[in-house]
C-alpha cells in the first residue's frame, strides 16, 4: 500500500485499547538468571548488566531494589493504572513515584517480591525491558500531543512506533551508555525536552510535507549540552532510518572504556560536529543501501465519543477557579480541555492511580499521560464537566493547584534510595514545597519561574534547566560532614536549544529555603517575568545577594547543620557505585 506524507497516515481500526509493550518470556528469563547467580552460575557483574537491562536497579539499602515501569511517551490505559496500582499496594510501599522520563518507579522493592512486581506488569502490557542500563531508554513525548494548538501534527503514533521498533533491537540493549530519546510537536517550544536527550525529535511541517527535525547530543550533569541539529527535516518516511543511523554511529565511535565519559555528547566533542554529521549521513546511505526501515504505524484508539457540549452539569466546589487557573488548559478541540494532575514530588498512592483508572474513561479520552514535570495529563475532558471533574480529583487528593508553576516542585529521589545521591533531594523538595504553600503570594508574584531539585551533579533532578536549581553536595565543619546546596539561577529550555543555569553560590541545606525566598524576593522587587532575567543580572550581583547565607563557620554551627533535610541522623556521605548513572 502507498502511503501519502503529506498529512499523517491514517491508523487502521483500533483494538480495545493500545498495544502492550511486555513479554512474558522476559520475566522468565528474569527469573532463570537469577536462579543461576544465587546458584553461582552467573557473575555478580554478568548479573547486575542483565538485571538493569531489564529495570531493576539496587539500592543503597541491601535486600530492596528499584523496579522502573517503562511508559513509552508517557501514555497509560485504564488497566495499566490497575497494575501499577496493585505494584505500589502490594510491593511498593502503598505508592508509585512518577520521575522526569515519564516513568513509573517503584522503591524499596523486597528483592524475593521482585518476580511478582513484573509479572503483575506484564500482565498489563507495561515492560521495564531497557528501561535501565546501556540501552535505549523510555522515550518522552510532549503530553500534549494531538491536543497543543500550535503543533503541526500529532507525533503520538511516530513516538509508539519508534519504541516498538527499537525496544528489543540489535543495538538497543549492547550500546557503550544510556541513551535517552525525545519526541514532541509543539511549534516553538520544546516541552518534550529534547535538546537535553541524546536523540530528540521535533514535528515539522515544510511546506505541505511533514516530518521531524533530528536533534542528538544533548545532556545534564557534568557536561552539559545542549543537543545538535543532526538534520533540519526528514520526512515522516524516514523517522525509523534517522533513528536508526543515530543508534548505529553511537554504537560505533562510542567510548566503551570509561563509562564517565561514554555518553553521545562525549563521542561528539571527541570527533567534533562535521566529523559526526558526516558518520551519520554515511550510516543513512548504508541503511538505504540495505533496504530502508518502512515506517509501520502501530494502531491508535479511537478518539472519545464527542459528549454533547452541555452547559455545566456542576456547579463549582470551593477552590475551583484556582485550580483551573493553572490546572486546566484547553485544547484546539474547541469544547475540551486537558487537565495536569499535580503530584507532589511526583508522588502517588496505589487508591490514587486505582481511582484514575476509573475517572481516565468517565472523564476523558480512556487513558493519562505522564510528564516530566512529574504530573500526570487527562486530555479530552469536556468544558462542561470540569467542575464535576475537580470534585472527583479533590475525593482522592488529587486536586492540589498550582500545576506547572513556581509551587510545583521536582525532585530526583536523592539519598533516599540512589547510591550516586549525596544529599536527600526529596526532603529539600518538601520544605521548600511546604514555604510556596505557605507564601502564595510568591507563587503569584514570581511568574515564568520553576525550581528543580537534585542530591548530586548527575542533575536526574534536572536542577541545571531550572529558573532555580538546587544540587546536593558535602561540606566540612570541624572535621564533620555537612550537607549543602549549590544554588544555580537561569536555566530553561528555549524553541532552539537548552539554557544551563549559573552557579552563584553554595549554602548549607537548613538555609536553602531562606535561599529560595530571598532570590525570589530579588526577582520580584526587578519585575522579572522568566528565566532569561538572570542573564541579565552580573554574577558577582547575584553571588553577592546570597553570600552570607552561605557563610558558617565552626562557630555558628548548630547540630541542625550536620543533618540533612527530613532525616534523623547525623549526615554522613555514602556514595557509592550508582546504579542509576549506568
Amino acid at each position: 500500500m502507498t502511503v501519502d506524507f503529506t498529512t499523517p497516515p491514517a491508523p487502521p481500526a483500533p483494538p480495545p485499547g493500545r498495544l502492550g509493550f511486555a513479554r512474558h518470556e522476559d520475566v522468565d528469563l528474569f527469573v532463570q538468571k537469577l536462579e543461576a547467580f544465587e546458584a553461582g552460575a552467573l557473575s555478580a557483574d554478568d548479573w547486575r548488566g542483565f538485571r538493569l537491562l531489564n529495570g531493576v536497579y539496587g539500592q543503597r539499602q541491601d535486600g530492596v531494589m528499584m523496579i522502573r515501569a517503562k511508559l513509552p511517551g508517557g501514555i497509560v490505559t485504564p488497566a495499566q493504572l490497575e497494575a501499577l496500582a496493585k505494584v505500589a499496594e502490594t510491593y511498593g510501599g502503598g505508592k508509585g513515584h512518577v520521575t522526569t522520563r515519564q516513568n513509573v518507579q517503584y522503591h524499596f522493592v523486597p528483592t524475593a517480591d521482585v518476580e511478582g512486581a513484573l509479572r503483575i506488569l506484564a500482565d498489563a502490557g507495561i515492560t521495564t525491558k531497557e528501561a535501565c542500563g546501556h540501552s535505549v531508554r523510555n522515550w518522552t513525548c510532549c503530553p500534549f500531543a494531538g491536543v497543543a494548538s500550535a503543533e503541526p501534527f500529532d507525533p503520538t503514533p511516530y513516538v509508539e512506533a519508534l519504541a516498538r521498533h527499537l525496544l528489543r533491537g540489535p543495538y538497543s540493549s549492547t550500546l557503550p551508555r544510556k541513551l535517552k530519546p525525545s519526541l514532541g510537536g509543539c511549534c516553538g517550544t520544546d516541552c518534550s525536552q529534547a535538546f537535553i536527550n541524546d536523540l530528540g525529535f521535533l514535528a515539522r511541517k515544510r511546506g505541505d510535507e511533514l516530518g521531524f527535525q533530528v536533534l542528538a547530543g544533548g545532556g545534564l550533569s557534568t557536561l552539559r549540552r545542549s543537543a545538535i541539529v543532526v538534520e533540519d527535516f526528514v520526512p515522516l518516511g524516514e523517522l525509523l532510518e534517522a533513528a536508526d543511523a543515530v543508534i548505529r554511529v553511537f554504537h560505533r565511535i562510542g567510548n566503551r572504556n570509561n563509562r564517565a565519559k561514554a555518553r553521545l555528547k562525549w563521542a561528539i566533542d571527541k570527533i567534533g560536529v562535521p566529523a559526526f554529521l558526516a558518520e551519520y549521513q554515511a550510516e543513512r546511505a548504508t541503511i538505504r543501501a540495505e533496504g530502508g526501515v518502512p515506517l509501520v504505524l502501530p494502531p491508535q484508539p479511537e478518539l472519545p465519543a464527542r459528549r454533547p457540549l452541555l452547559a455545566q452539569v456542576a456547579a463549582p466546589d470551593p477552590g475551583y477557579a484556582e485550580w483551573a487557573a493553572h490546572n486546566v488548559r484547553p485544547q484546539k478541540q474547541a469544547g475540551f480541555s486537558a487537565v495536569v494532575i499535580r503530584l507532589v514530588l511526583g508522588d502517588i498512592s496505589a487508591a490514587q492511580l486505582r481511582a484514575l483508572s476509573t475517572i481516565v474513561v468517565a472523564y476523558g479520552e480512556g487513558e493519562l499521560r505522564t510528564t516530566n514535570e512529574q504530573n500526570l495529563v487527562l486530555r479530552w475532558v469536556p468544558d462542561a464537566r470540569l467542575a464535576t471533574l475537580h470534585r472527583e480529583l479533590a475525593r482522592v487528593g488529587l486536586a492540589l493547584g498550582g500545576a506547572n508553576t513556581l509551587a510545583d516542585v521536582t525532585s530526583c529521589p536523592g539519598a533516599s534510595s540512589c547510591k550516586l545521591a549525596v544529599t536527600a533531594s526529596r526532603g529539600l523538595g518538601a520544605q521548600l514545597t511546604d514555604l510556596l504553600d505557605r507564601r502564595p503570594d510568591l507563587v503569584g508574584a514570581a511568574r515564568g519561574l520553576d525550581i528543580k531539585v537534585s542530591g548530586c551533579p548527575h542533575g536526574c533532578g534536572q536542577h541545571y534547566i531550572a529558573g532555580i536549581g538546587f544540587q546536593g553536595g558535602m561540606r566540612k565543619l570541624a572535621g564533620r560532614p555537612a550537607p549543602q546546596y549549590l544554588v544555580y539561577v537561569g536555566g530553561g529550555i528555549a524553541a532552539d536549544k537548552a539554557e544551563f543555569g549559573r552557579l552563584i553560590g553554595k549554602v548549607p541545606a537548613r538555609r536553602a529555603a531562606a535561599t529560595l525566598e530571598r532570590l525570589l524576593d530579588f526577582y520580584i522587587a526587578e519585575g522579572a517575568t522568566g528565566h532569561a532575567f538572570w542573564a541579565s543580572v552580573p554574577a558577582d550581583r547575584l553571588k553577592t545577594l546570597i553570600s552570607d547565607l552561605g557563610e558558617l563557620s565552626e562557630a555558628d554551627a548548630v547540630e541542625a547543620d550536620f543533618i540533612d533535610l527530613g532525616e534523623s541522623r547525623a549526615f554522613e556521605v555514602q556514595t557509592a557505585e550508582g546504579e542509576c548513572a549506568s
